[in-house]
């Protein structure tokens, strides 16, 4: 919400400031605090801005892309982050991780320091150019994945630009490209202008489509007699926890989340029936969500989804899938209708009387510990299990895409929880970025509101050793400005999501280099933190039941120990019920050879993997 009273007089502007002055002083109304990014020759003179700019900091990133991920991962707590490159080698460093924003709905401002406008209208051949004299090259590139590309190149619409630019990002949960000339940066403009707040409400719904689409959802909500409610990634990018709280109190239907929704309901709650990932699912999931005669999927990002993982789809055509700007039901689309004005109107008409089915609540999902002695070597399954016993309330959970992007789904997640992870884009690496600028994030909110206990959140990083090799350089970055997450490293050697799914468990494609994790935070000059390395389950256990592990006053990383090819029990299963399809008839229904030989010899007992050696560790 914008300030009531003047910023200009709360703030003691000048009637004149500067063009990228009134950027970051957008910025800041919105409260973005912490800008990402890397300084360059044509963008220097813009950063310099932000120290003029009162809470305002500068995180100085170790590259790019890097970047690019922080301010992914901050703006999935903030609603918005900002990124600053310099021209050409900085924004396409940096393009991958807007990329991975764009398609997954995440509000980004995407600001270039970009060459004089003398030298691009003589088309002079500087450094960072192609050596072409095309200077929009890069600025074409960028409207593939961005919801708007601006400039600031005219002093009497500088201002509007600006201010569109932070609008769409917003608004749409899409990145935005400003890209100012370095001439340009001390361009004047009023300041009286940012008393004028911004336009962050999406256009009101054509209201004759809005009331067919709430009529035939409605219809179908009052005579379905096996329904159930999906959760997508969109109710968390575009603020509907509430509504979809309230609408699920409503009707009390069987209610499930997605990998990307997880963290956006109260999985407390009875009608919770835990998360849906297509043939991932658990038997107890697909029960309910493969025979459902309508499923209503809220903030839906994709309603089909295949990857050599798993395949994600709805069996039944009887559906309503509210995207962000759309609704698609049956075989009819429905084009802008925004998502947040559909659902207020949508409540506002529920009649829970109306609806004919009724359900029993289920009792709650509870996550097993295994019985077992504290000397058993590692698996996967037991450290999510148990790590599903130690979370708190408001933590804020960041798993890498492998091994802990299926590992999360199995876990519980405690009241006001936040999931982050990038299921769809699926960068390697992306995690760690994420985890900086979700630090950030979460610092900011304790500051602002240092009484409120619903905003003190605990920063968790999940991440295997083959993609913290590719962007392990921001730990440096959460050391220097005395961040506090934990990082729980799950060291087996490599990828070992490719390695099981490829059969190739010896390919050494799959491996990375053994480094010495747990030396990093001297590396890197930490003066206050805390490593240990996890070998048995005693050892994970001891932690798990150390208070004082459980305060984060200082930054953290677990190093687990790991086999190189064990994975998460669901994709065994998969791999089994995959082979099964293929082979039709088992020689033996209690045997199965995965390709790290696990036995299961009874449906009670635990699955033990053979190992060579205990070092046989690490992946994504």
């Amino acid at each position: 919400m914008m300030p009531t009273t003047s910023y200009k007089m709360q703030n003691n502007l000048p009637d004149q400031i500067t063009i990228t002055d009134y950027l970051f002083h957008r910025l800041r109304q919105l409260k973005v605090k912490t800008i990402f990014g890397l300084p360059g020759e044509f963008n220097m003179p813009l950063l310099d801005k932000i120290y003029r700019i009162p809470d305002m900091r500068w995180a100085g990133n170790a590259n790019e892309l890097n970047a690019a991920y922080a301010a992914d991962g901050y703006s999935r707590i903030k609603r918005l982050g900002c990124l600053v490159t310099t021209f050409g080698v900085g924004e396409l460093s940096a393009i991958n991780g807007v990329a991975g924003s764009f398609a997954e709905h995440v509000g980004l401002l995407h600001v270039v320091g970009m060459p004089p406008t003398s030298a691009q209208t003589k088309q002079l051949l500087l450094h960072h150019t192609l050596g072409n004299g095309d200077y929009n090259v890069f600025y074409r590139m960028a409207n593939d994945v961005t919801c708007h590309t601006g400039l600031v190149a005219d002093s009497d619409l500088c201002c509007m630009e600006v201010d569109k630019c932070v609008e769409m990002a917003w608004r749409e949960q899409k990145p935005a490209y400003l890209g100012i000339p370095v001439n340009q940066v001390d361009l004047t403009v009023d300041s009286v202008r940012l008393d004028t707040p911004l336009n962050l409400e999406s256009e009101p719904n054509n209201q004759e489509i809005e009331n067919d689409v709430v009529k035939t959802i409605l219809k179908k909500l009052y005579t379905c007699e096996n329904p159930a409610i999906i959760v997508d990634a969109c109710v968390i990018r575009h603020d509907l926890v509430e509504e979809t709280k309230q609408f699920r109190q409503m009707t009390n239907f069987p209610t499930f989340v997605t990998p990307m929704g997880k963290g956006a309901v109260d999985e407390s709650l009875s009608n919770f029936g835990g998360v849906f990932t297509g043939s991932l699912s658990s038997p107890s999931v697909r029960e309910v969500v493969d025979f459902a005669d309508f499923i209503i999927v809220i903030g839906s990002l994709l309603a089909e989804f295949s990857t050599p993982t798993f395949h994600f789809f709805y069996k039944t055509k009887n559906y309503a899938l509210i995207h962000s700007s759309s609704v698609k039901l049956k075989n009819a689309t429905y084009p802008d209708i925004h998502i947040k004005h559909l659902m207020q109107v949508l409540l506002s008409r529920l009649d829970t009387s109306k609806i004919s089915c009724t359900f029993r609540n289920t009792p709650p999902i509870n996550v097993s510990r295994p019985k077992l002695s504290g000397n058993q070597l590692l698996k996967q399954e037991w450290v999510w299990n148990e790590l599903s016993h130690w979370f708190q309330q408001g933590d804020i959970i960041i798993t890498e895409i492998g091994t802990s992007a299926f590992g999360i789904n199995q876990t519980r997640f405690p009241p006001r929880t936040k999931g982050i992870s990038q299921a769809l884009w699926a960068s390697s690496g992306y995690s760690v970025g994420a985890c900086l600028g979700a630090s950030f994030a979460a610092q900011e909110l304790q500051e602002e509101n240092p009484g409120d206990a619903s905003l003190q959140h605990r920063v968790l990083l999940f991440v295997g050793d083959g993609a913290f090799q590719i962007t392990m350089q921001e730990i440096s970055t959460m050391i220097r400005w005395k961040l506090t997450p934990y990082i729980f490293l799950l060291n087996n050697q490599g990828y070992s999501v490719d390695r099981f799914l490829h059969h190739r468990s010896k390919a050494s494609y799959y491996d990375v280099q053994p480094w010495h994790y747990l030396k990093f935070f001297d590396a890197f000059g930490a003066d206050d933190y805390e490593t240990r390395k996890i070998v048995t389950l005693g050892d994970l256990r001891d932690v798990m039941n150390d208070k004082h592990f459980c305060k984060d006053d200082k930054i953290r990383m677990l190093e687990i120990m790991l086999p190189s090819t064990d994975v998460p029990q669901v994709l065994v299963e998969s791999w089994m019920r995959e082979k099964e399809e293929q082979n039709k008839v088992h020689e033996s229904p209690q045997f199965f050879e995965t390709p790290d030989s696990v036995e299961l010899t009874d449906a009670t007992d635990e699955p033990t993997p053979k190992r060579s050696r205990l070092n046989d560790v690490a992946s994504i």
